[in-house]
């Protein structure tokens, strides 16, 4: 059977989708005619994420009858031992969760407060200006509240199937036995980093011998196995009462420019939960969390997309890629301008159709002057942002055999953090992800928490249906890498391993980032004879994983750039 538009629209009215979209919203459905939608694999799962112990640690426990949630503990407190760089469980996390019995999308805030005794000019010097990033990231002023443990905690217990003291058993002894170092690890051990040359970081990533670890050594970490076999036994309150909490408040306020966190900010901590904020495009609807995460953006820039030719043209087309930039500076602009944790952020207005229609207007196959934030509805006036948001990321996405799915993007931030470490595990320095400068919707204040480019995001059909997940990692630039994965999959109808593979490309303001060395060389010279000069991108490479259920098979991917895998397993048939 074939959806025709009216098809497409009647879908959504039925499905309520207008209660989690803004009003208006379901005008931008696309009119071309698609397949029907396919329903998840009955009796198989699905873990991709960003390293081969992490997936087999979410299959095992899927394999033990546990769900997604369940599977996503398991993974994040893997990943927090074998890829530190990225996540850890002194960090934060946005998870969205899809139910597939009642078709609900659920976001799961985990993402740092500021401590109580935060002001909006800490990270302001005695000369008046901002702090240099090395200076604040080492500092514990750096670190919020870590939110992640809390986050999972409270979605395991509405959600999980197995008891919580038995999902961190294959990280609890990878970190006693030891597990080989990575390539990809072994280098930010070895860089010249600032978080990886502290006294922590030296003392962690050092041999027997007295050598620094390298990739093919392994590394063990006792502090961390004891850390999780009392996070098991006692739950979240491992982490925010009692002696892990002494250890943190203490930490953070080592050296100068010591950090005000008390431990009655990590015992009062409390995880959000929120509606996920959904919008049509073409024959989908894309569901991603609302502020302070930045999935708003990812929405309008894919609303703006929806407008152009870019999908008839292809990924080999110039202009297919001059229109994605152009429509990428438009919505940073935007989103650099409102979005934080703030009840000031326009969400409707930023995805009103009349307003994506007169950004999308300025559009052409050419690019132009850098734009400004424009004045969608509702907006106050646009304030000048000055968030310098780095990268230490990780992304995964899980699906259980009930297909239920989970797409979690997870951070400390910086690469290792803060570069402190209390009972194995890096504290996170997300408060650098605050406006240095006290003014805007970004700027510091006690409890709030800092805005986020992370946009985990889920991909359903029009009746509700799971379609596919997707999300990645690489701070500012998740916008442009999770975007480009989007039109990848859905407009160029590429295998989903091919449209993470595609070329990088992150245009924000007056640069165009990326893998240039990716692109073509006639492609790339193409797009600069239209204004988009492709360089070399700054910070983290991308880290997508993502899958689509298309014939009725998962179709999935783990991005090349990182150790990450995707792997699907038979369940057991239900008992």
């Amino acid at each position: 059977m074939k959806l025709t538009r009216s098809h497409f629209l009647l879908a959504l009215a039925a499905t309520g989708l207008a209660a989690c979209a803004p009003r208006g919203a379901v005008e931008t459905a696309a009119s071309a005619p698609v397949s029907a939608p396919v329903a998840a694999p009955d009796r198989q799962a699905f873990v991709a994420a960003a390293h081969p112990l992490a997936v087999e640690a979410g299959l095992n426990v899927l394999r033990k009858g546990g769900s997604a949630v369940d599977a996503a503990v398991a993974v994040q407190a893997m990943l927090s031992l074998v890829e530190p760089q990225s996540s850890g469980l002194g960090g934060g996390a946005f998870m969205v969760r899809y139910d597939a019995t009642t078709r609900a999308v659920t976001v799961y805030d985990g993402r740092e407060t500021a401590p109580a005794g935060a002001t909006p000019d800490m990270l302001m010097g005695p000369d008046g200006k901002p702090l240099g990033f090395r200076t604040a990231v080492l500092s514990g002023r750096a670190t919020g509240v870590p939110g992640v443990v809390r986050m999972m905690a409270l979605a395991q217990g509405q959600h999980g199937k197995l008891k919580w003291r038995d999902l961190f058993s294959d990280a609890e002894q990878t970190a006693a036995n030891g597990f080989t170092v990575t390539a990809r690890l072994g280098r930010f051990i070895n860089s010249s980093g600032p978080q990886a040359n502290t006294p922590d970081s030296l003392a962690y990533f050092r041999n027997a011998d007295g050598s620094k670890t390298r990739a093919g050594d392994t590394l063990r970490n006792p502090a961390y196995a004891a850390f999780l076999r009392r996070l098991a036994a006692q739950g979240p309150d491992a982490m925010y009462k009692g002696e892990t909490a002494r250890r943190i408040v203490a930490k953070v306020r080592e050296g100068d420019l010591a950090g005000s966190m008390t431990e009655a900010d990590l015992a009062a901590y409390k995880p959000v939960v929120r509606e996920g904020l959904c919008n049509p495009y073409r024959s989908y609807i894309l569901c991603a969390p609302p502020p302070p995460s930045s999935g708003v953006g990812l929405l309008q820039l894919m609303a703006m997309i929806e407008r152009t030719d870019i999908a008839s043209r292809g990924p080999n087309d110039a202009i297919a890629w001059v229109k994605y930039a152009e429509a990428s500076r438009l919505m940073y602009a935007d989103r650099d301008a409102y979005v934080g944790d703030v009840a000031t952020v326009p969400v409707r207005g930023m995805l009103d159709p009349a307003y994506v229609a007169s950004r999308a207007a300025l559009i052409g196959d050419r690019a132009g002057p850098a734009p400004s934030a424009g004045t969608p509805p509702g907006a106050v006036t646009a304030r000048i942002d000055a968030t310098n948001e780095v990268a230490g990321t990780s992304h995964f996405v899980i699906i259980d055999g009930d297909g239920n799915a989970v797409s979690m993007t997870t951070t400390v931030e910086s690469f290792f953090g803060t570069g402190r470490m209390v009972d194995g595990f890096f504290l996170n320095n997300q408060m650098t992800d605050f406006s240095f400068v006290p003014k805007g919707p970004n700027a510091i204040a006690p409890g709030k928490r800092p805005r986020s480019s992370m946009v985990p995001t889920v991909i359903l059909n029009p009746d509700r249906s799971l379609a596919g997940a997707i999300g990645s990692p690489g701070g500012n630039a998740i916008l442009g890498y999770v975007s480009k994965a989007l039109v990848g999959m859905i407009d160029w109808k590429l295998p989903v391993a091919d449209a993470i593979a595609l070329p990088n490309l992150v245009a924000r303001g007056g640069s165009f980032n990326g893998e240039a060395d990716k692109f073509a060389p006639e492609l790339r010279a193409a797009m600069a004879e239209r204004g988009v000069t492709v360089r070399g991108g700054t910070g983290e490479d991308s880290g997508l994983h993502g899958v689509m259920i298309r014939n009725g098979a998962f179709d999935g991917g783990a991005d090349p750039r990182r150790d990450g895998v995707a792997k699907t397993i038979t369940l057991p048939a239900r008992k």
